[in-house]
């Protein structure tokens, strides 16, 4: 998210070709073809460089770039690659309402009480649904989840500002795997929510751990490796 591939892809995707690597902006413009030298739309390729699956080729000389698949070595590569991207990366930049180590309570009502509800991490989203970045970010929070589907140790909400009905249209066609709920700018008025998206992770203690506005490359590095401290006592 973020999503190491997906941002060389928009940002300053690298040739991957051993002989040339070189920075590249690619956008909508650029040609990229699969291996039968079809090219692909830019949703297309797009998306498959998403999955991390696939990666770049630019043959030298051409100003096209070639779509494949990359083997398990390459991979392994690829993942080293991005680690060592976010180490490096600074930390993002902090939401000024909730500073780690402050108090986070009573937001929800009946439906989440962090009073009542401890022993949990709460991982906590403020989006809405025409928010570019929010939406932009949304495939790679829903790995985190996958990832936590079974930790029973790890909630994940997401307050919307949009309504019950309007939410419901968006799902459909975009899932976004967090418990959703709608209506949420008193919440956000509460706690002085002014960008977005804005991410909180509230720890055990019921303390802030961890909070971040806007989207940067390493957001979503963050809120997982977050996670995995407050479930391990960090």
């Amino acid at each position: 998210m973020k999503k190491y591939l997906f941002i060389l892809t928009l940002f300053f995707v690298v040739n991957v070709h051993a002989q040339t690597r070189t920075a590249t902006k690619l956008d909508q413009n650029t040609i990229v073809k699969d291996s039968s030298g079809t090219v692909l739309p830019y949703a297309i390729w797009q998306k498959l460089m998403e999955t991390g699956e696939y990666n770049l080729r630019r043959p030298q000389g051409s100003e096209e770039f070639v779509a494949y698949r990359m083997n398990a070595a390459e991979k392994a590569r690829a993942a080293e690659r991005k680690r060592q991207a976010m180490l490096n990366m600074p930390k993002p930049r902090q939401a000024a309402s909730l500073k780690e180590g402050d108090k986070f309570t009573d937001i929800y009502g009946n439906k989440y009480d962090l009073k009542t509800s401890i022993d949990k991490v709460y991982v906590i989203n403020f989006w809405f649904i025409n928010c570019p970045p929010c939406k932009q970010e949304i495939p790679e929070l829903n790995k985190v989840v996958e990832k936590y589907k079974d930790n029973k140790d790890v909630l994940f909400i997401g307050i919307a500002l949009d309504n019950k009905a309007e939410l419901a249209a968006f799902l459909k066609t975009t899932p976004f795997n967090y418990n959703i709920v709608d209506e949420g700018r008193f919440y956000a008025q509460k706690h002085e929510i002014d960008g977005y998206p804005t991410h909180v992770i509230v720890g055990k203690d019921g303390m802030i751990k961890f909070s971040t506005i806007g989207l940067a490359g390493n957001t979503v590095y963050w809120i997982e490796k977050t996670i995995g401290e407050q479930l391990k006592g960090i």
